[in-house]
């Protein structure tokens, strides 16, 4: 058999953590190395019996890896993605793909140009049950979209705050959680073409927002509401929802709504709602349940990232589709700001 692909891991934070022990669990790769200037690396390293090195510079010069997961703070990505574009290397970069678009355009252009593969971490593209309801769309099951709906509304501790760039501009929950949502409705959905966003901080009264509210209006005609709020105690969010992380209480609920002239599906409990005798709201209505399978899309993306490399496979999430991400999420901080609606783009 082939020896596995060799993926080393800059950053041992929570997620670098977590990608650590996703490379362990998949099949066709291993953990080469782990990069990070902190305590924590070594202490990472030294679990995983694998080298440390204090600079993703070090590890490069090593020559000890295949590809690279990056998961550094945000306004490292830019850099350090160049970095390994220029090293040859294929390069799995952590949601969002690059703290400006500017940075994100830098990273897709030198992509193209080195013909090196480089990925975004929306991991939830990877898991079974989105492959599943990205089949049932597709397939024209739900008939003409018409309208979506996306809630993500959870409260985080006071505590969270005592970090000082966590009460400051870019590190609300528009930035750092709704990134993953609206990735996912553009995965499902389509393109979104304009967005009109209002935000609050009225209960903490913080520099950054904690809470939004944005209309999207897609290519395909389909308009979409998001509600996304860190300062609500409620189970309408995808991590309380989708079982993906085990740090997050599991409720049964649900937090996206996909309808059109032939159906509605409901997520992350894959109820596909139908009139089986005729359409109209005067036929009776079920849900069916559609099955999937179960796994870790963490582990699910490692071993993606591997026949990448191996040139086996093609993005699922490539560094475009990281960018494209990114650009409505500015457009949301844009009409946030604006008080209009804003359009998304151009779009690489």
């Amino acid at each position: 058999m082939a020896a596995p692909t060799r993926i080393a891991l800059v950053g041992a934070g929570l997620i670098g953590r977590r990608h650590a022990e996703a490379i362990r669990i998949a099949q066709g790769v291993d953990l080469a190395a782990v990069a990070d200037p902190t305590p924590a690396g070594a202490e990472v390293a030294a679990a995983h019996g694998v080298p440390h090195f204090p600079t993703l510079e070090a590890m490069v010069a090593a020559g000890s890896a295949d590809g690279v997961i990056l998961a550094t703070p945000n306004q490292l990505h830019t850099e350090q993605a160049l970095a390994c574009i220029g090293a040859g290397l294929p390069t799995l970069v952590e949601k969002p793909l690059a703290d400006s678009l500017d940075g994100a355009r830098a990273i897709v252009e030198a992509a193209d140009a080195a013909g090196v593969p480089v990925l975004t971490g929306h991991h939830r593209r990877h898991n079974p049950l989105i492959a599943k309801a990205h089949e049932v769309i597709a397939s024209g099951t739900l008939g003409q979209m018409t309208a979506v709906h996306g809630q993500t509304w959870f409260l985080k501790p006071e505590h969270y705050f005592e970090a000082d760039w966590r009460r400051q501009k870019g590190a609300g929950p528009v930035y750092l959680n709704l990134i993953h949502d609206i990735d996912l409705l553009r995965h499902l959905c389509g393109e979104v073409e304009t967005v009109h966003a209002m935000e609050s901080n009225a209960v903490r009264g913080n520099e950054v927002e904690e809470t939004a509210v944005i209309l999207l209006r897609f290519a395909n005609g389909a308009l979409g509401t998001v509600n996304v709020s860190d300062a609500t105690l409620g189970p309408w969010s995808w991590e309380l929802t989708a079982r993906e992380n085990p740090a997050y209480p599991a409720t049964s609920e649900t937090c996206y709504w996909i309808g059109g002239t032939q159906g509605s599906l409901a997520l992350p409990n894959l109820a596909l709602w139908q009139n089986p005798a005729g359409r109209s709201w005067w036929e009776p209505i079920s849900a069916t349940r559609l099955p999937h399978d179960f796994a870790d899309p963490l582990v699910v993306q490692a071993a993606h990232f591997g026949a990448v490399i191996r040139g086996e496979a093609a993005p699922l999430v490539s560094a475009r589709e990281g960018y494209r991400s990114l650009a409505v999420i500015e457009a949301v901080k844009l009409s946030a700001a604006r008080g209009k609606t804003v359009e998304v783009g151009p779009l690489l």
